[in-house]
């Protein structure tokens, strides 16, 4: 937690004025205004749920009483056919004894029975199941039983007291709901009672339920003891919406539903992401439920609408913010831009960018005048500083440069003179004519320095010389291999820095009187540097020493690397590259003990000339 709090306090104070000025508006005026509408809309929200709630449990409630009506209207209907005794007790009969009784029946009896059920225009069809083998069936109205399904549900019938609906008819049931009622229980045994069954289509019985009034709510009636059975608008918005899902919802809000508390509070469930209101009512003759359902997101419509809209407005609004802060901090703090531009230039190295002043001699100008002025004093003393800091680093590397040239030829010309007289002494021999000839070379070389640099070839043949004379002197057997392209021979190195590191395979790599192969070779890495490697095959060097020489060389400082056994050669060669080319030159040292030692020379590439080899 504190990290992110000093994150954001970096943020603040590392943004720009204009930006701290919009985000203190933006706090003071638009979150307020942001947090007041989003409480006025949760509260709309609030009060349009409690008003559709209320609205639709009137309407299941509406439903539920049209629907009881109805199914009154059946009974009496049911109740009024039965009056017809004289039908009953004939249907009963022997119809086939006489025909002309048939026809009698026809035309009193029957005819009653048909005006009757053609003053019901609810009813679409009644018929009589009777158990009766004598029975014609030249009517719709009067069937054998064996044509009624199930056999056995007289006896739901008889246990229900004599009568009872079916939601979906056992006859044509897909679109049908029926009214079923004992009509007659016969004396004799084996025989069936008879049923009455009075059919009613879905459309005429459930009309108000299947009107699309395009309010919120999407009406059912569902089956209490199967989800599956479901009468219910298909044209309805709700069910076009809803698709597929239609059976999930239903099925889900049949497993919420109860008979024993029909509340007023909604059920709640939710599908495939969504979330669902249901009010219902138990509709007992029909052991059914007229259920109410709408979406919330539906019902949720309007605010969300509102959501966007303040939303809208919002960002109108900070717009409008952003573009006044701008005008207003770019003409109120148009000169601290002109300092602000000058300090970014004289971070990229322009120190001549001085911030223009118009002030009279004896004007002192406001705040930001005061900043431009002594900004300018401050440049022209960094300037001063600067040039007296670059002349002291001049002096001192050039003194530096010319102590390690002292050092070097000093070092030299004390060894080999040195040598030289040792070996006068003991042979006392004309042939050290010769090695004086190779020594001479070597002095004139290492004498007159008469720029830094040298052609690599020039160095080669000093190396090559000094090779003669130390074999000639000790007696030793020493081969230097430095096959390079004569492109390379033209390349231009710090003199005197290759001779110190032959000289140190010389006197370290081989023991005494034995010999030793030094080869040279040269190649360019990244196209930016050229390496030049002088390898022996000698003794190697001690891993501990190994490890302290290139621990110094990796170090970044001014401390002189401690090669006792290697001579001061390493040291002065090092420090003479880095302060000639920078940090990035220098020498490498790898070895591996009694097998080889190898020195790396870098020094940046300049001849493009030279690529391909």
């Amino acid at each position: 937690m504190n990290d992110i709090i000093t994150n954001m306090k970096k943020l603040y104070r590392n943004a720009r004025i204009s930006q701290k000025l919009f985000l203190a508006f933006s706090i003071m005026i638009v979150i307020p205004a942001i947090l007041v509408s989003f409480l006025f809309i949760r509260t709309q929200e609030n009060q349009l749920y409690k008003d559709a709630m209320a609205k639709g449990s009137s309407h299941v409630a509406r439903l539920n009483e049209q629907l009881r009506s109805k199914m009154d209207m059946l009974e009496n209907a049911s109740s009024t056919v039965l009056t017809q005794k004289a039908f009953v007790d004939f249907i009963h009969t022997d119809m086939r004894i006489d025909g002309l009784r048939l026809v009698k029946f026809r035309q009193n009896q029957y005819e009653q029975m048909h005006n009757i059920i053609q003053s019901h225009e609810m009813i679409s069809e009644l018929s009589f199941y009777v158990d009766n083998p004598n029975l014609f069936e030249i009517w719709p109205e009067i069937y054998h039983y064996d044509r009624f399904s199930p056999q056995d549900y007289w006896v739901t019938l008889r246990d229900e007291g004599g009568a009872a609906f079916r939601l979906f008819a056992w006859k044509d049931g897909e679109h049908t709901l029926s009214y079923y009622r004992l009509v007659r229980l016969q004396g004799q045994q084996n025989k069936l009672p008879t049923i009455m069954e009075i059919r009613v289509e879905h459309q005429e019985f459930f009309n108000s339920l299947l009107e699309d009034d395009g309010g919120d709510f999407f009406s059912i009636v569902v089956d209490a003891s199967n989800p599956t059975q479901v009468v219910y608008n298909p044209q309805h918005g709700f069910a076009q919406h809803a698709g597929d899902a239609l059976s999930d919802i239903v099925s889900g809000i049949h497993q919420e539903l109860d008979m024993l508390q029909q509340q007023s509070n909604p059920i709640k469930v939710h599908v495939s992401d969504q979330t669902y209101y249901a009010l219902y009512r138990y509709i007992a003759p029909l052991d059914a439920y007229v259920v109410d359902i709408a979406s919330h997101q539906a019902l949720m419509k309007g605010p969300r609408t509102w959501y966007l809209l303040v939303a809208a407005i919002t960002l109108c609004v900070l717009l409008l913010i952003m573009i006044l802060v701008s005008l207003t901090t770019r003409r109120m703090l148009r000169r601290l831009d002109s300092v602000l531009s000058s300090m970014r230039q004289v971070g990229k190295g322009k120190l001549d960018a001085k911030i223009e002043i118009d002030l009279d001699e004896h004007e002192t100008g406001d705040e930001i005048d005061e900043v431009a002025i002594n900004y300018n004093h401050m440049l022209d003393e960094i300037k001063s500083l600067m040039t007296q800091v670059v002349d002291k680093q001049l002096i001192a590397k050039n003194a530096q440069l010319h102590s390690l040239h002292s050092q070097i030829n000093s070092h030299f010309l004390y060894n080999a003179l040195e040598s030289i007289r040792m070996r006068a002494e003991v042979e006392q021999q004309p042939a050290i004519a010769g090695a004086l000839v190779s020594l001479g070379s070597q002095l004139r070389y290492s004498m007159q320095w008469r720029s830094d640099t040298v052609a690599l070839k020039d160095e080669l043949a000093n190396i090559q010389s000094y090779i003669q004379f130390i074999n000639f002197m000790e007696g030793s057997n020493i081969v230097l291999q430095a096959e390079l392209p004569q492109d390379v021979l033209r390349y231009t190195i710090p003199k005197m820095c290759m001779q110190p590191i032959v000289e140190n395979a010389v006197h370290h790599a081989a023991p005494s009187g034995g010999s030793v192969h030094i080869e040279i070779n040269v190649k360019v890495e990244r196209d930016s540097l050229l390496l030049i490697e002088i390898r022996d095959d000698g003794m190697g060097i001690e891993p501990a020493m190994l490890a302290s020489l290139q621990h110094a060389l990796k170090t970044d400082s001014d401390t002189p690397i401690v090669a006792s056994k290697n001579g001061l050669g390493l040291e002065n060669v090092h420090k003479r590259l880095q302060l000639h080319y920078g940090k990035d030159c220098g020498l490498w040292i790898d070895s591996v003990q009694d097998a080889y030692t190898c020195v790396t020379l870098r020094l940046p590439w300049e001849n493009v000339n030279l690529g391909g080899w």
